[in-house]
């Protein structure tokens, strides 16, 4: 794994070196936040997965490109809610991890360019996009994990610089939708950040709202937040009891209408794998596992489990997919629980048709067919691939010497937010608000 990740690492250095994604297909490279103003979101998203891997002359190589090159004085709009876990986030862990203070100082920089988006709601929700410059912001209809996918990131920048209005600024959007839960208990996904109302009926464990219900579970693992740990276990009780339902004897989280509990929708997305992992987390041990069952028989059958799934049928809805991590994401999470080998042996599978599936000249690849063999390749490998599953794989199974995994929490984006061990960041244990 390691092996893997310095190839394609050495191929990026060589080809987009800067840029965001790397095309491996054709060796060409792309803009993922604002087009034309590339801010290395891969090189960003790798820095704490080379640190863990000990690739330290690389590490230092991306360091040294952050602090001479990274600038966040854009006049463009940017998405609020993927600059923070990618790049706040992205900074934050390598700060964390060699405890540099200019690394601290773009964070720092770019959240308070964020906090712009929140400041010019009503209800503290941010808008979905911010001009990086100007702090004008658009697009008020957003929804949940757009609105709630902060708490870490902003908790830890507090922690690390003595300024509570970041984790308040995050804490206050999601109690916001939290109070507008149904009497049974759950949330519509979408909402909006000028009436603070919701605007749709739909109820999402994935698409839409996936890492609101992670953030909550974490911000108790990391703060100590024990209001936070409350509504993560209602929010998980709500949706065993009333999204949950068994086609062909498996458990799936179709959408459903918050207040009804009547489904809307019978597709699942691989981004819905997370679930299991936290559910397990959480205490829903049996429920987790289940569920986690359900994506692999859809490994088992498909290789490369499909982007989106018809729960009806256990039958692809699409042929395109996007070296998704959510799978290897639950595996980790449920392994660290109890270190079950059947975890690490599903997620050794799960590694293994990756590196078949999507290896291609300068990297690993989406794909744009996983019906045909050989799977017909894409031409992008996402920011997220540096930082999530070949994380994954590796704090699993090669006994890492810088992470203490029973102290370790990570970010939705798999940023190493607590646990490094002898590093020289700081992180007090309790959030100032």
């Amino acid at each position: 794994m390691k092996a893997e990740f310095k190839w394609a690492w050495d191929h990026y250095v060589d080809r987009a070196w800067g840029k965001d994604e790397i095309n491996p297909v054709s060796g060409t490279a792309q803009s993922f936040f604002i087009e034309g103003h590339d801010l290395g979101l891969s090189l960003v998203e790798a820095l704490d997965t080379l640190w863990i891997m000990e690739l330290d002359d690389e590490f230092r190589q991306g360091v040294d490109w952050v602090k001479s090159s990274l600038d966040f004085d854009i006049d463009g709009y940017s998405q609020v809610f993927e600059t923070n876990i990618r790049l706040v986030g992205g900074l934050l862990s390598a700060h964390l991890a060699c405890g540099d203070p200019v690394l601290l100082g773009k964070a720092r920089d770019l959240a308070d360019r964020l906090l712009k988006a929140f400041d010019a709601s009503p209800h503290g929700l941010p808008y979905r996009y911010v001009n990086l410059r100007t702090g004008a912001v658009r697009d008020p209809e957003t929804n949940l994990a757009e609105i709630g996918t902060y708490a870490t990131e902003f908790g830890v920048l507090g922690q690390l610089t003595g300024d509570g209005r970041y984790y308040a600024a995050a804490r206050r959007a999601m109690k916001h939708a939290l109070d507008r839960r149904s009497d049974i208990g759950l949330m519509a996904a979408n909402i909006h950040a000028e009436t603070g109302e919701f605007i749709s009926r739909n109820a999402s464990i994935d698409v839409y709202a996936d890492s609101f219900y992670e953030y909550l579970w974490d911000s108790w693992e990391l703060f100590g937040d024990a209001e936070m740990k409350g509504w993560a276990e209602e929010c998980l009780a709500a949706m065993v009891a009333h999204q949950g339902r068994r086609y062909d004897g498996r458990l799936w989280f179709p959408m459903v209408d918050y207040e009804t509990g009547a489904v809307t929708g019978t597709s699942q997305t691989v981004l819905g794998g997370y679930l299991a992992g936290l559910l397990g987390q959480a205490g829903f041990k049996a429920e987790g596992d289940d569920f986690l069952a359900s994506y692999e028989a859809m490994q088992a059958r498909y290789t490369i489990i499909p982007e989106s799934i018809d729960v009806t049928t256990g039958t692809a809805r699409g042929k395109r997919t996007g070296l998704r991590p959510e799978f290897a994401d639950a595996c980790l999470n449920l392994w660290l629980g109890d270190r079950d080998e059947r975890y690490r042996a599903l997620t050794a599978i799960h590694y293994r048709n990756m590196k078949a599936t999507s290896k291609a000249a300068w990297g690993y690849t989406s794909l744009a067919d996983i019906t045909t063999r050989p799977m017909t390749h894409g031409d992008n490998c996402p920011g997220y691939w540096w930082s999530e599953q070949m994380k994954y794989y590796f704090l699993m199974f090669a006994e890492p010497k810088r992470v203490d995994l029973d102290r370790m929490v990570l970010s939705t984006e798999a940023n190493v937010l607590r646990g490094f061990v002898g590093n020289r960041g700081s992180s007090p244990s309790a959030v100032r608000r």
